[in-house]
Order: C-alpha cells, then sequence, then structure tokens
C-alpha cells in the first residue's frame, strides 16, 4: 500500500547524522597558540610604552641640559622642577630630582650617537641606569648597550654581566678561535666569550665532569642565557656512532642565526692539546650523519676549567675544524683588577698610538 500525501506538505528531509570533526592537533595546542598571540601582543604593547617612555626621557633630558648650559642652572633648580610636576601632574611616578639628573646624563651621555638610537629604545630605562651608573668609559657604555639588546637582557642579567666585567674581558681577552671558525662565521668573535661565568652552579668543592654536566643540566635556562642569544639546546650526552662503536658528547646546541650544530665538550682540567683532536672527531661524525643539508658545518667548543692562552694558539693555528677553545669560571672575577689591566691596555695602545704617528715636516724636510 502507497501512503498518500498530505497536500500542500512535503514530507520530512532525514537529517544528515551528525560527524564530530576530529582534529588532527590536541585541542591543548590551539590553546597554547591563543595564548602565544596574547603574549605577542602583550609584548608589542610593552614595547610601544618603553619607547615612549624612553623617547620622553630622552627630550626632557635634553631640555634640563640645554637650560644647564644657556641658564645656568643647577640641582636646586631640578629639584624645583621636580615639586613642579608633582603639583601639576599628581601621581605621576619617575620625575624625581634624582631621576631628572639621570635624564640629563642619558641625554649628554649619548647626543653625539645617532647610530645608537634604536638600541637606546630598546631598552628599559633600569637597565640604562645600571650601565650609565657604572661603565667609566663611552665604548664601555656601547658595549653593554648592543649586547643587553642583541641577547635581549632583563635588568637582572645586565646588572650580572657587569659584576662579571664582561667588557673588561672582551677587550683584554678576546675568544679563542680556530682560522676555519674566523673564515666561515667573522661575526663569531661577538657570539662567543673567551670565559663563561657559571656562578649559578651548586657544585662541590671537588667534583667530576659528571658533577658539572649534572649541574649544567639542572641550570640549563641559566647556561643558555651565559651562551647568548639564538642557542637552542639539542641534547646531552649525544649518541654518536662510528664504525660499530658508540660515543657520547657531552652537550648539542644548535645557534639559529649561524645555522649550525654546537657541540660542547666539557673539561675539570685545564686546556690539553689532545683535547682538540676527540672534540674535531666529534664533528666529522656530525657533520657526516647528523647535520642537515641546508645546515653549515657544526661547530665545537671545549668548555675547560683553565687554559694557557699560549698552548690554546699553538693547538689552533693548525685546526682544520671551526672550533674554540673556552674556560668556566664559578666566581665572579676581580673586577678591580681587570678594570687597572685595563687602564694598563688602553694606556699601552695610546702610548703606542702616539709612538706610531707620523712626524710632520716642514718645508726643507725639517720636523
Amino acid at each position: 500500500m502507497t501512503a498518500k500525501k498530505t497536500p500542500g506538505k512535503s514530507a520530512p528531509k532525514a537529517r544528515a547524522p551528525l560527524v564530530k570533526t576530529v582534529s588532527a592537533m590536541p585541542v591543548q595546542a590551539y590553546f597554547a597558540e591563543i595564548v602565544s598571540l596574547i603574549e605577542q601582543a602583550r609584548q608589542r604593547a610593552y614595547q610601544v610604552v618603553n619607547t615612549t617612555m624612553i623617547d620622553l626621557y630622552w627630550e626632557v633630558g635634553k631640555a634640563i641640559s640645554r637650560r644647564i648650559e644657556s641658564d645656568g642652572w643647577g640641582k636646586g633648580t631640578v629639584g624645583e622642577l621636580a615639586l613642579y610636576i608633582q603639583r601639576k601632574q599628581p601621581g605621576v611616578r619617575g620625575f624625581s630630582p634624582q631621576n631628572l639628573w639621570r635624564m640629563r646624563q642619558f641625554f649628554d651621555a649619548y647626543r653625539g650617537e645617532p647610530k645608537l638610537s634604536t638600541a637606546l629604545r630598546e631598552l628599559q630605562w633600569s637597565s640604562h641606569l645600571h650601565i650609565l651608573s657604572r661603565s667609566k668609559r663611552r665604548e664601555e657604555r656601547e658595549f653593554y648597550l648592543r649586547m643587553a639588546t642583541q641577547n635581549r637582557w632583563p635588568v637582572r642579567e645586565v646588572a650580572r654581566q657587569i659584576d662579571a666585567a664582561l667588557f673588561e674581558k672582551a677587550v683584554l681577552n678576546p675568544p679563542k678561535l680556530s682560522a676555519v671558525l674566523k673564515e666561515q662565521h667573522p661575526q663569531s668573535d661577538s657570539l662567543f666569550k673567551d670565559a663563561y661565568l657559571l656562578e649559578f652552579l651548586t657544585l662541590p668543592s671537588q667534583y667530576s665532569e659528571a658533577d658539572l654536566h649534572h649541574s649544567l643540566l639542572i641550570n640549563l635556562g641559566r647556561f643558555l642565557t651565559e651562551l647568548g642569544r639564538d642557542f637552542c639546546y639539542v641534547g646531552s650526552e649525544y649518541p654518536v656512532q662510528v664504525g660499530g662503536q658508540d660515543f657520547a658528547l657531552d652537550l648539542l646546541f644548535f645557534h639559529r642565526g649561524l645555522n649550525c650544530l654546537l657541540a660542547i665538550e666539557l673539561k675539570v682540567t685545564a686546556f690539553a692539546p689532545e683535547h682538540l683532536g676527540k672534540l674535531n672527531f666529534y664533528l666529522e661524525a656530525l657533520d657526516r650523519d647528523v647535520r642537515k643539508p641546508h645546515e653549515n658545518p657544526a661547530i665545537g667548543m671545549l668548555l675547560c676549567a683553565s687554559k694557557d692562552s699560549e698552548v690554546v694558539e699553538y693547538a689552533l693555528s693548525r685546526s682544520l675544524s671551526p672550533a674554540l677553545i673556552a674556560e668556566y669560571q664559578t666566581q665572579l672575577p676581580d673586577k678591580k683588577l681587570l678594570a687597572a689591566k685595563l687602564h694598563e691596555f688602553y694606556a699601552l695602545n695610546a702610548g703606542e698610538n702616539v709612538a706610531a704617528k707620523p712626524v710632520r715636516r716642514g718645508k726643507g724636510g725639517k720636523a
């Protein structure tokens, strides 16, 4: 029997079954993506606020500096200015007499350095205060300014690196690099150090390489900060197999800027030339079996408890691998001693420049 159709009414359509779309990614991954967008927006907003504040402090410092030069303003007048700002802008912070005077110092320190204008706006005011108050030379201020912006140091890290006398060590003891490393990566002398400060390690008075290795892994975040920006952790005791034998590389990192692997071998003794042979072996294995086609050849670092500079120079002079020799320090250096050595270094260089300066001669060849 055929069912009759009711006039004016159509038969109800069959509903399509509800199909639950199965995502290829867990929902937490999408959540993390959204949180990342929020963080990026907050960072951009913070940078805009910081740039605006630094520009304001620059202009205030400029105005005060000009009035000091033209009208003889002193600290008393600057103090009156602070009170005036407080009355006109109640609740606004950052314009105390001391901070106004620092703004003037900030302007005077960099007024003739237009090439630093971008870096100045990227750094926090607290970081600027550390650099201004604790740097004695113009080149020292510029060094810490560039390092802080390049590595995105927070305020605490800026203070730590100044305490560690990074500038003095960079001038007196540049990194020990092989000729191949310098040729392949000319900028590597600004990315690596001669000595790495590891005062954050919790090591016993007598410790082994295993103790050092373990403590570095526990403090991996701080170690990455000390290495510098763009260093990424890959693995510990990284397995390397050659000819049926198993080997383990102490630490393996990747540098995004250099686009290459960085192998680090740890030594709790002074550097010895034979250490370089083992490192070269690991670099060959990494380049043959681990390196990807688009990556540059791997770099090797021997991180030793100490080193003799002349021994290092001899060992690296014939090295065909991109390698460097550095030492680690578990205590802050004597900053006063390094400052005295730096003063001698500058005095010696100044004397050499004077001695090398050609003598101006008058007519007839007479001096």
